[in-house]
């Protein structure tokens, strides 16, 4: 893409700020010399794509809540590749993986170790009834890809409902079922049997904040399809932060076993303590048939990722559903664990129960304060900040959102922006109040200048 090309206003998405003249005086006037070598190398040798490139600094270090370049400046890291529940470089995690690289370090197939079964038993034992069968992945794409083969195989229909806008990874079956635009274009013929409808979103959408229409549609294509076998959705909308009420979980899951659908729960983004639960469902009093995980369970030092089903799925020995290399990594198994105990031992379910009041009281007085906010929705510690030209025509305000991101760069503040307009927060779980509040001042500081 040449850095002059305009991007399409339907296709505008957190990655397609980095072809602006914002970002080119971003490079210019906030990036020293040395870096500016590195970056050139890194355009020179790694391929350029939307989302990723071209990169904003070189980091040197991540430690707790922050993330360091090479001059020394620190940013705290309110993107984190959602993979940073415990911060980074957690000092625990550090040491259980030093020891598992001095003990046992591969697990070839057909065998097994004790930290894989260890991690396994401990995930089953944090979810409800028969959800015990668990399928280890490197990453959260080849998790999906899993559960959409495991759903085939149990019902034996090979259609998928998921929802327009969503994101369920970048491998060529997972945005043939997810609905974000961007991913699919130029890819040619997708997955066949896929049905997407659009969201329940509470701000903007066909719908006029009206669930119960978005349940209308679900049924409705459930019943003309007649052959549909799973469900694929996130149970809370990472991106721009879409926060379904219970009502409609609770009413979702009985249209699926209404009509013989699998409900499957991708919460690979949103799980481990994100929305202050274990895991997002639960907020909803339902349960998924397959539930997928990731970024965040290796802890944001090792990629690992999974999926978890009911012991009743478990009659299919002669598929190879996921047969993945380090399908039962000790590295990934220890990172895993160590995550999951880490989260209980310092209570940081507890703890995000307790930041969400601080992050809603303080939304809601940006809000109040700046005009410019149209909407803020969130659950934990994931927010969503929506910055529009008019609240009545909820115009969306995409120059002064990308103004506002790099205002909060330049102070030492980074957070991706969604949808064109929404500015996500999402902090470390481990993140102290003082800096939580030192964050949001950034925030408010930066809406002003769009003032001045």
């Amino acid at each position: 893409m040449h850095p002059n090309k305009k991007i399409k206003p339907n296709k505008r998405t957190e990655g397609d700020i980095n072809y602006t003249p914002a970002r080119q005086a971003w490079l210019d006037h906030e990036v020293d010399e040395s870096t500016k070598a590195l970056l050139e190398k890194d355009a020179r040798y790694f391929f350029h794509q939307a989302l990723s490139s071209p990169c904003l600094d070189v980091l040197s270090n991540c430690e707790g809540p922050y993330i360091e370049n090479l001059s020394g400046k620190r940013y705290l890291d309110f993107h984190g590749n959602n993979v940073h529940q415990l911060g980074f470089s957690h000092p625990k995690l550090v040491q259980r993986l030093t020891e598992q690289l001095q003990s046992l370090t591969f697990s070839t197939r057909r065998y097994t170790n004790e930290t894989a079964i260890n991690f396994a038993e401990k995930l089953a034992s944090l979810l409800p009834s028969d959800l015990n069968r668990t399928l280890m992945t490197p990453n959260g794409s080849a998790a999906i890809g899993i559960a959409l083969k495991l759903a085939r195989a149990v019902t034996g229909k090979f259609k998928v409902v998921s929802f327009w806008d969503s994101f369920h990874g970048a491998s060529l079956d997972a945005i043939s079922v997810g609905g974000e635009s961007v991913f699919r274009e130029h890819m040619g013929p997708m997955m066949p049997g896929v049905e997407r409808i659009p969201p329940p979103v509470t701000y903007r959408g066909i719908y006029e904040n009206n669930e119960s229409k978005c349940l209308e549609y679900l049924e409705y294509v459930f019943a003309k399809e007649g052959d549909i076998g799973a469900f694929l959705a996130e149970t809370v909308r990472n991106t721009d932060v879409q926060v379904p009420s219970k009502a409609f979980w609770k009413e979702a899951r009985k249209l699926c076993d209404r009509y013989g659908v699998l409900l499957i729960l991708d919460e690979i983004p949103i799980a481990l303590g994100r929305t202050g639960k274990m895991f997002a469902f639960e907020h909803y009093d339902i349960e998924p048939d397959i539930l997928c995980l990731g970024k965040g369970l290796g802890g944001g030092i090792f990629p690992q990722a999974a999926i978890v089903a009911r012991d009743a799925y478990n009659k299919f020995s002669d598929i190879s559903l996921g047969h993945y290399t380090h399908e039962k990594s000790p590295l990934g198994a220890a990172a895993a664990l160590t995550t999951l105990e880490i989260i209980e031992e310092e209570g940081l379910l507890n703890k995000v129960k307790k930041d969400k009041g601080l992050m809603y009281r303080e939304m809601n007085r940006l809000q109040a304060k700046h005009d410019i906010i149209g909407d803020v929705r969130g659950l934990g510690l994931l927010w969503g900040i929506e910055l529009v030209k008019n609240h009545t025509t909820k115009k969306k305000a995409i120059n002064e959102a990308e103004k506002v991101m790099y205002e909060c760069l330049k102070h030492g503040l980074s957070f991706k922006v969604s949808a064109g307009n929404v500015l996500q927060l999402a902090p470390a779980l481990t993140i102290t109040e003082d800096k939580l509040k030192e964050a949001i001042q950034i925030v408010d500081n930066s809406l002003t200048s769009l003032n001045l």
